[in-house]
């Protein structure tokens, strides 16, 4: 404390520098350098909020920031750290929610038959409430402690996959009584235990294998093991997220065909053909006064617009009785009374907790399982961290952000372990491609966006009108959404060369036997027994995760077979000032300030915290060098 009891007067020296760009900024005066001034003070605002640190050292560090390579930022409306008008950043946010809907109310509606939910529509509510809650509170936490990139957080397929190759095991088969809707009694004791049994042992399977993802992305482990990962392993893992769900997709569209053709042609009437027809909307404002403003509604929401258009159809064909009323006619699901009250008997008010299904238990062999689509969905946020990067006109992100949205996101699947998700979460490529359409890449509207799903995850009827949504026209999403994410994976391969006969080998043996083992073992699951339950339970589970299989063989294939090696996310550039984490605790200036004594000293903070508390931005660690060299000659 002797040798650092001369300098913690630095603090207020730099409150001095904070104080002297005010002053200039009323007197302004011509002759002073605004631009060193505003260096001086933006080491002081580090302590203040993230939104309040971006908006005050913005305009002195305009001119400073690094371009990125490739790109206009000139083309962009709205930067990273640019906030636009309160009525564009709801406008935008509520784009963004909209855009990320289907996917992420799609994942309880998948599990709920896993979880013997099917005919429980009020748990089923419930369940689309918590998600978008829990996915709310990722979003604002990755936004200002993460990656720091205007990227949205919500569930992720990447363990839809393992969960249901996990409730799949014998074990955990539903009852038969659960599949008949006249049989179950959804407040009895019985019906409660069976589903939230199952949800228990699933969240406390997620919240174990969470910490894999933690430990890579706080530990920078996961910098080192994108150095194995590239395209070959990734365009067959994420493929198969879409190709395993077939069955799921044809069951639910195949209980009417007719409605489910229609909901997929008008998504892909709204998304394809009509994305670029602007709707005419009256506006205001002062200088123009009242006048008609374009609106590309199509282009905003074409999911919510294909569902709300069929839904409305079936509930036409309801009340006029053109749809069977017999459960035993085909076409029955496709009404939309079949849920009875559940709107109604839905609160308005839900406020979802950690342990609500009560103590989550752990499954070892889910465990594995659920690890295999944790470490799929790390190596997809390392590309959607860079394509948003790209779009929204910011560096290539610098390891210590990757390291830090990683391990932000592994917080994420173990905040959705607790709430009782039944699943994780992961950055959305949807909302990413958003931004290249909008040209709005500010990060302040996906955390506005973050708090509207907050606040959809407390409105009770909200979710509860969800789970009213027909099963054809539920169909009719998937057969766009899993088919669109297939074709996500095979994208990949864009980045490897497709005239070689080894790239050729891998993914179409990684990709044809991800698809037939999992198949052969579910028909026959006793051939599997090495006499160890335990081990038979995490490699049958293993087996049966097709992203697994595919993901594995790629893996292996492409680090092991001679030849050019394919492109992986491992070379990261020098960092940018917009990735710093916004330390809001007061001491933080203190150890900036320490650290920067203690440079040339191998300590732990200097060299492992990834947090960037011990790396100054670059302005900022020469404005205190040339201080204390000035002050101390050091």
């Amino acid at each position: 404390m002797d040798k650092l009891g001369p300098y913690l007067h630095i603090p207020l020296l730099l409150g001095l520098h904070l104080f002297i760009i005010k002053l200039y900024d009323v007197c302004k005066k011509p002759q002073v350098d605004k631009r060193a001034f505003t260096v001086c003070g933006s080491a002081l605002l580090c302590c203040t909020s993230p939104l309040q640190m971006d908006e005050d050292i913005k305009d002195g560090l305009k001119e400073m920031r690094e371009k990125p390579s490739g790109e206009d930022k000139s083309k962009l409306a709205y930067c990273v750290t640019d906030t636009p008008p309160w009525y564009l950043c709801i406008a935008l946010s509520i784009q963004h929610y909209l855009t990320s809907f289907g996917a992420i109310f799609s994942i309880p509606l998948i599990l709920s038959e896993s979880l013997c939910l099917q005919h429980d529509s009020l748990s089923q509510s419930r369940l689309i409430n918590t998600i978008f809650f829990v996915s709310g509170i990722c979003t604002m936490l990755q936004v200002t402690f993460g990656v720091r990139l205007p990227i949205l957080q919500g569930g992720t397929f990447s363990l839809l996959t393992p969960a249901m190759a996990m409730l799949s095991m014998p074990e955990w088969e539903c009852p038969a009584w659960t599949y008949n809707a006249s049989l179950v009694n959804v407040s009895s004791p019985v019906f409660i235990e069976v589903w939230q049994s199952r949800m228990r042992t699933l969240q406390g399977s997620i919240m174990v294998a969470s910490l894999l993802q933690i430990v890579a992305g706080f530990s920078g482990m996961i910098g080192f093991l994108m150095r194995f990962i590239g395209p070959l392993t990734i365009a067959p893992t994420i493929t198969l997220i879409g190709l395993s769900v077939y069955q799921t997709a044809g069951a639910k569209a195949g209980s009417h065909w007719g409605i489910s053709a229609m909901t997929t042609a008008l998504i892909i009437l709204f998304s394809q053909y009509l994305h670029r027809v602007p709707i005419p909307v009256p506006a205001y404002n002062k200088h123009r006064k009242l006048h008609f403003s374009k609106f590309h509604l199509f282009q905003m929401m074409p999911v919510l617009l294909g569902i709300s258009i069929s839904w409305l159809v079936c509930y036409l064909l309801t009340i006029y009785d053109v749809l069977p009323s017999n459960p035993a006619h085909y076409g029955h699901l496709a009404r939309t009374d079949l849920k009875g009250n559940v709107v109604s008997d839905a609160s308005w008010f839900t406020f979802p907790y950690p342990g609500q299904w009560g103590m989550p238990a752990v499954s070892l062999a889910g465990v594995f399982g659920i690890m295999a689509g944790i470490i799929c969905s790390m190596a997809e946020s390392v590309g959607d961290y860079h394509a948003c990067a790209k779009l929204s006109g910011a560096p290539p992100p610098p390891r210590h952000a990757i390291n830090r949205g990683i391990g932000v996101e592994g917080l994420g699947s173990l905040l959705a372990g607790a709430f009782g998700t039944g699943n994780g979460t992961t950055s959305f490529s949807e909302n990413v491609a958003v931004l290249g359409i909008t040209k709005v890449g500010s990060r302040v509207v996906i955390f506005t966006s973050g708090v509207f799903m907050v606040l959809m995850g407390i409105l009770g009827k909200i979710g509860a009108v969800f789970t009213t949504i027909p099963e054809p026209v539920v169909g009719g999403m998937f057969m766009i959404m899993f088919g669109v994410i297939s074709a996500a994976g095979v994208s990949n391969l864009q980045f490897t060369d497709m005239n070689s006969s080894r790239t050729i080998f891998i993914f179409g043996f990684s990709l044809f036997s991800a698809l037939v083992i999992p198949d052969w073992l579910k028909k026959y699951p006793e051939s599997l027994s090495t006499g160890i339950p335990v081990i038979d339970q995490v490699v049958t589970i293993l087996l049966s995760t097709h992203m697994f299989v595919g993901g594995f063989l790629g893996f292996f294939l492409d680090n092991t077979i001679p030849g050019e090696c394919t492109e992986k996310f491992s070379k990261t550039p020098a960092s940018d000032k917009l990735y710093d984490l916004p330390l809001v605790f007061p001491m933080c200036i203190l150890i900036k300030t320490f650290n920067c004594f203690f440079r040339h000293q191998k300590s732990w903070i200097t060299q492992y915290a990834p947090w960037g508390v011990n790396r100054l931005n670059g302005d900022t660690a020469a404005i205190l060098q040339n201080v204390l060299s000035m002050k101390y000659g050091k």
